[in-house]
C-alpha cells in the first residue's frame, strides 16, 4: 500500500529533541521509512517532554516520534560505526542535529558516508550553520529566536521581548531542513549525486521576517514589537466583544477594508481621507481601532463573526487548544488526528499531516510511543542481515 509521495525512500535520523528528528518527521509524514537512531542507555531527552503526564509517560514524543522505527546504535564504537555505513549504503538521506564537527570526529562526515553511497543526501541542522565564525557554537530555538532579530518584534512597546510558548525556531530549522531533503532528492533524479543540506536555526528564524531586512537597508527602520498588532497593516488586530473575549478582524486590504465599512453600518468610512487607502489606515490605526472595537465591543463574538463572515471580511475567534480540538473545519480535514499510544493503551490526538496531496497523501501509520531499540531485529537482522547470535553480541558490547 501506497503510505505517501516519498513511499520508497528510507531516511536515517540522528540526533536528539526537536529540530532535526521533526525534520524526520515531516519525511515519515510523507511516506518516507524513518529510521530513528538513539545511543544504548541513552534515549532522547524529548520521550519525556510534553507539560501532560499520565502514569509517568510523557506526549511529546507520541506525535514527534510518529511513522518512526526506533533502533539503538552506539556511533561512537567502530562496530556502531560500521553498522551505521551500512545503513547508509542502503538510505536516501541521513537526518542529523549535532554540533558542527561531531559526525567528522566520529569519523562519519559527508565525505566518508559519500564513498559509500553517492547519492546519500546529509541533512544537518545546527544552531549557526555548518560554516562561519559562529559554526562551532551549540543552539538552541530561544537564542536562535533572539539572535535573528524575531524574538526582538515579540511582544508589546516599552516591554520586554517574551519569547513564544514553544520552541519556533526548531520547528522552523525542521521545515526547511526537510525542504532541502525534498530539493536534493529532485535533482539526485537528474545527476545521481547527493549532496549536504545545511539548515541553521538562527537563519531559519531570519528567512520568516518579511521585509525587516529591506525595511532596515532603505530606511533605517528597525522594526519593533507592535501588541496585538503589525505595524501600518491595518486594520489588522484582535477587538474585545461584548461578552468580554476576544477577536480577530483583518480587512487591511483595500476591498475587504469597504466591506467591513459596510458590514459595520459605516460606509463612509470608506472614503474618509483617513482611511480611504493601505497607507493612509497604517498612519491612522489607532483611530480606525477604535471605531472597530467600539463595534465590535457591543456585539457577542458567534455575531461579529457571523456578520463578517457573511459580508466577505476575514474574522475569527481566538481559540484555546480546548476548542481547537473540536473545531469542525480542522476536523473535516482530518487536521486532529488520533496516534495510537501503546504504552497507555489508547489514542492520543496530535496534529495531521500537512500538506495534504490529492493524490498521494502522507498518512500516520504509527504513533511515536516505542520503546528504545524497539526495531533493531528487523532493522539490523532483516535489513541488514545480521544473525541473532550477532545481535545478541552487539547488545552485549554495548552496541545497541
Amino acid at each position: 500500500m501506497t503510505t505517501g509521495p516519498l513511499d520508497g525512500i528510507r531516511v536515517i535520523e540522528v540526533g536528539t529533541l526537536i529540530s532535526g528528528p521533526f525534520a524526520g518527521r515531516l519525511l515519515g509524514d510523507m511516506g518516507a521509512d524513518v529510521v530513528k537512531i538513539e545511543p544504548p542507555g541513552s534515549p532522547d531527552p524529548l520521550r519525556t517532554w510534553g507539560q501532560a503526564e499520565v502514569d509517568g509517560h510523557h506526549f511529546f514524543w507520541t506525535v514527534h516520534a510518529r511513522n518512526k522505527k526506533a533502533v539503538t546504535l552506539d556511533l561512537r564504537e567502530p562496530k556502531g560505526r560500521a553498522l551505521f555505513l551500512d545503513l547508509v549504503e542502503r538510505s536516501d538521506v541521513i537526518v542529523e542535529n549535532f554540533r558542527p564537527g561531531t559526525l567528522e570526529k566520529w569519523d562519519l562526515g559527508y565525505d566518508v558516508l559519500r564513498e559509500r553511497n553517492r547519492g546519500i543526501i546529509l541533512v544537518r541542522v545546527s544552531g549557526y550553520g555548518q560554516t562561519g565564525p559562529d559554526s562551532h557554537k551549540a543552539g538552541y530555538a530561544s537564542v536562535a529566536e533572539a539572535a535573528s532579530g524575531l524574538r526582538h518584534m515579540n511582544g508589546f512597546p516599552g516591554g520586554p521581548p517574551p519569547r513564544l510558548a514553544l520552541s519556533l525556531g526548531d520547528s522552523l530549522a525542521g521545515m526547511f531542513a526537510a525542504q532541502g531533503a525534498l530539493a536534493a532528492l529532485y535533482r539526485r533524479t537528474v545527476t545521481g549525486e547527493g549532496q549536504v543540506v545545511d539548515a541553521a536555526l538562527t537563519e531559519s528564524c531570519l528567512a520568516v521576517q518579511e521585509s525587516t531586512i529591506p525595511d532596515y537597508d532603505v530606511g533605517g527602520v528597525v522594526r519593533g514589537p507592535s501588541g496585538t498588532r503589525l505595524e501600518g497593516i491595518a486594520p489588522s488586530n484582535i477587538y474585545p466583544t461584548a461578552d468580554g473575549s476576544w477577536v480577530v478582524i483583518a480587512a487591511n486590504q483595500d476591498t475587504v477594508f469597504r466591506r467591513l465599512c459596510s458590514a459595520m453600518g459605516r460606509p463612509e468610512l470608506a472614503t474618509d481621507a483617513r482611511f480611504a487607502d493601505h497607507i493612509s489606515r497604517g498612519r491612522n490605526q489607532d483611530a480606525i481601532d477604535e471605531i472597530i472595537g467600539a463595534w465590535a465591543a457591543e456585539r457577542q463574538p458567534a455575531d461579529v463573526i457571523a456578520t463578517l463572515s457573511d459580508a466577505g471580511v476575514i474574522s475569527g475567534p481566538i481559540n484555546t487548544v480546548a476548542e481547537v480540538v473540536t473545531d469542525p473545519q480542522l476536523l473535516s480535514r482530518g487536521m486532529i488526528a488520533d496516534h495510537w499510544d501503546e504504552r497507555i493503551g489508547r489514542n492520543v490526538k496530535g496534529p495531521g499531516v500537512v500538506p495534504v496531496l490529492s493524490e498521494s497523501p502522507g498518512t500516520i501509520r504509527h504513533g511515536g510511543s516505542l520503546a528504545p531499540g524497539q526495531h533493531n531485529d528487523e532493522v539490523y537482522g532483516e535489513l541488514l542481515g545480521r544473525s541473532a547470535d550477532e545481535l545478541d553480541q552487539l547488545r552485549a558490547e554495548g552496541i545497541l
